[in-house]
């Protein structure tokens, strides 16, 4: 475990490799089953609200018609969440070529809109538990198998790959304490490890 300021995160963290790969993952963070849609924290609600209209023509008809039927969101305040089609998909994926994308990000990548997206799915495969500390954990799920197979191959550093949702939440000043920490506690594992080897020789 390790500590900046008061948020907490796990020494997985600092080691795994790790970068999306949605030709084989298909965009499954965004329509896993489990009957809740991504975390919202309460002060994106007015934006999610205010961006709505300028995705809304990229979704699907029948996400259109959920959200007329049971809104943009759920949950009582401090436990808002996406709404989701039939306990899977968000409401605001939409598809090309069999793969789900988010119209929100899909927006923000095209110059439409300023926020990217729920910082919880900005995160993901990092979920960010609140209770008297913040606390950073990697949720691992099989689905993400090819994510972790490509950061192995291309030798792609989770705490790199997830370097904008980590400055967009906590800033610049925290990221580069964070990046520096990876770094020191990788440089540590690699002596361990070359001391080892060379023990073993």
């Amino acid at each position: 475990m390790h500590v900046i300021d008061n948020t907490e995160f796990d020494d997985s963290i600092v080691h795994l490799k790790f970068a999306c790969d949605v030709q084989s993952c298909k965009g499954a963070c965004c329509t896993l089953y489990g009957g809740m849609g991504a975390p919202l924290l309460d002060e994106e609600i007015p934006i999610l609200e205010k961006s709505f209209p300028l995705i809304k023509n990229n979704l699907p008809a029948e996400h259109l018609k959920t959200i007329e039927q049971n809104g943009l969101y759920e949950g009582p305040p401090g436990a808002y969440t996406t709404t989701c089609i039939e306990k899977r998909a968000c409401v605001f994926v939409f598809y090309e070529n069999g793969i789900a994308f988010c119209a929100f990000e899909h927006a923000y990548r095209g110059g439409i809109l300023h926020w990217p997206k729920p910082i919880s799915c900005h995160l993901f495969p990092l979920r960010l538990d609140r209770f008297f500390t913040e606390h950073l954990r990697y949720e691992r799920i099989s689905e993400c198998a090819p994510a972790l197979e490509r950061g192995k191959n291309e030798q792609i550093d989770l705490y790199d790959f997830l370097s904008e949702p980590l400055k967009r939440l906590y800033g610049d000043t925290w990221y580069e304490r964070f990046l520096s920490l990876c770094q020191t506690e990788q440089t540590r594992m690699d002596y361990r490890l070359n001391c080892k080897g060379i023990q073993a020789t």
